[in-house]
């Protein structure tokens, strides 16, 4: 089994809603994105999945949230925790891999490669992280 990974940051505001704590008023947050690559077989140059093509597609989904009040998407329903946004960041990611990369396929039964989780800290010592299946 072969991971890569690639990071990214972002800033932004955002309160909770339904918390009742200091988190539910309007505070921002510098987050650290991570994207895992994960896969069993490598294409013909040796690689897992190229690091330029995860980068390009973090950097574009993650420019979409950079300094706004992440409250403003409907997606978040108000409550944009760090689960949230890593389950965001990661739908958004594995639907512009899935419509550019060719090494997102099964070959001999095998995954090539296909996206395993996100990681959002919120801060160096907290992090949330989205897997699609346990």
């Amino acid at each position: 089994m072969y991971e890569v990974r690639v990071t990214a940051d972002f800033s932004a505001a955002h309160f909770l809603k339904d918390y009742n704590g200091k988190c539910e008023n309007l505070h921002g947050h510098n987050y650290k994105v991570y994207a895992h690559v994960r896969g069993e077989l490598l294409n013909e140059g040796g690689m897992l999945l190229d690091f330029t093509k995860l980068k390009a597609a973090l950097r574009k989904v993650i420019s979409e949230l950079d300094h706004t009040n992440l409250n403003d998407f409907a997606y978040f329903k108000q409550n944009p925790s760090a689960e949230r946004i890593a389950t965001y960041i990661y739908e958004k990611i594995i639907n512009l891999l899935l419509k550019e990369d060719e090494d997102l396929t099964w070959k001999e039964g095998k995954k090539t490669a296909w996206l395993y989780a996100v990681d959002v800290f919120e801060t160096d010592t907290s992090r949330a992280r989205y897997l699609p299946h346990p």
